[in-house]
């Protein structure tokens, strides 16, 4: 989608953003320092809008997450949804404002209760909700051919299932109650290659079919490639670059998304690629260098870069926070050409593409 179909009022925002968690140590708990996962983030999220948010691990996507759902408690800045700001709700309100926003947890294992079936998982937050009174049985069996499982498979437990139909059973949940937002936390890292791509393409076709809203979270940009709108590229803690998904992915400006992006595989061995090899380990988010947290492993810092930390400066659509973005020759996209073995390669891609090797049934 395009930035031109986002709606001009956002479904929800995120202002200033912190979360630090306390470090504590010795035998009365005395706070040492802080753990800075979420260091003044600000965003908005359209109502039918893909937004991905990547970055290695430890750079804060997960928590900023948890953050927008308020399932924990901002350090400062506030959430607002529909116009409504969820960070001074009480408890029974905060409750009611939960149907419209879920979640799909990482592990499809461990966010299912081993002890309750399937029927019983996704009744729970029916009954929670007060919803579908007279008619969860057949809500149920709905929700299951939502995702692509048979109706029989309620009365089944969770080790029963392979980790995609685990996944599955985890989105059907979240659908149970009609929500209007859904955080995907990373929804496919634990599956298997063959079955991720199933996944992703499964909630992108759900988005659009309920119109819905989608955080979807990762660290792989070549999940994100063909069904994001936007992208938010974060590290240690900040949002280095927020742009639509197709001028990230064709010229990224920051160092740090360039480097993400020339790590993406490709098909064609015989395509000329960029590689940019980042040196260095991620700082401690205990202790963030001061100016630009990337500048220790950036290869065009100067001394500007580790005096000033850089503002998330808007460029029309694109924001990137970078002091010398201007004069970085960000590497474009470069088109296939002729090589010797491409033809072979293409009459490959094709047979294998072709009705004998179909994909795998949706319940897989």
């Amino acid at each position: 989608m395009s930035a031109s179909r986002r709606m001009s009022v956002a479904l929800l925002a995120a202002r200033d953003l912190v979360k630090h968690f306390p470090v504590r140590k010795g035998l009365f708990g005395r706070r040492v320092g802080a753990v800075k996962a979420v260091d003044g983030v600000s965003l908005e999220i359209a109502a039918g809008e893909t937004l991905a948010l990547v970055g290695e691990s430890g750079c804060g996507k997960s928590t900023l997450g948890r953050l927008l759902l308020r399932l924990i408690e901002p350090t400062s800045g506030s959430v607002w949804f529909d116009g409504e700001e969820l960070t001074t709700l009480g408890e029974a309100a905060m409750r009611a404002r939960r149907r419209h926003l879920q979640i799909v947890f990482q592990d499809p294992y461990a966010s299912l209760n081993p002890r309750m079936t399937v029927a019983q998982i996704l009744a729970e937050p029916l009954r929670l909700h007060g919803l579908a009174e007279g008619r969860r049985v057949e809500r149920v069996a709905e929700l299951l051919a939502l995702v692509g499982l048979r109706s029989e498979y309620a009365q089944r437990y969770p080790h029963e299932f392979s980790g995609g139909q685990r996944q599955r059973i985890g989105i059907a949940r979240a659908l149970a109650v009609e929500p209007r937002l859904i955080v995907a936390d990373e929804p496919v890292s634990a599956l298997d290659v063959s079955v991720q791509a199933q996944v992703i393409n499964l909630l992108d076709d759900l988005r659009v079919r309920l119109g819905l809203s989608l955080v979807l979270i990762a660290h792989d940009l070549a999940v994100v490639k063909h069904v994001a709108d936007r992208v938010a590229v974060m590290y240690l803690g900040k949002i280095v670059e927020l742009a639509p998904a197709e001028a990230v992915f064709a010229r990224p400006r920051h160092p740090y998304a360039q480097a993400l992006v020339a790590a993406i595989p490709r098909p064609d061995p015989t395509a000329p690629r960029r590689q940019l090899l980042l040196e260095g380990d991620v700082p401690s988010p205990i202790d963030p260098p001061p100016g630009c947290r990337f500048h220790t492993r950036c290869p065009h810092v100067v001394e500007r870069c580790r005096r000033e930390e850089p503002a998330l400066e808007e460029s029309g659509a694109h924001a990137v926070a970078c002091h010398r973005w201007r004069e970085i020759a960000s590497p474009a996209a470069t088109p296939p050409r002729d090589a010797p073995g491409r033809a072979r390669l293409e009459r490959l891609q094709a047979r294998f593409a072709g009705p004998g090797l179909a994909s795998p049934p949706a319940q897989s």
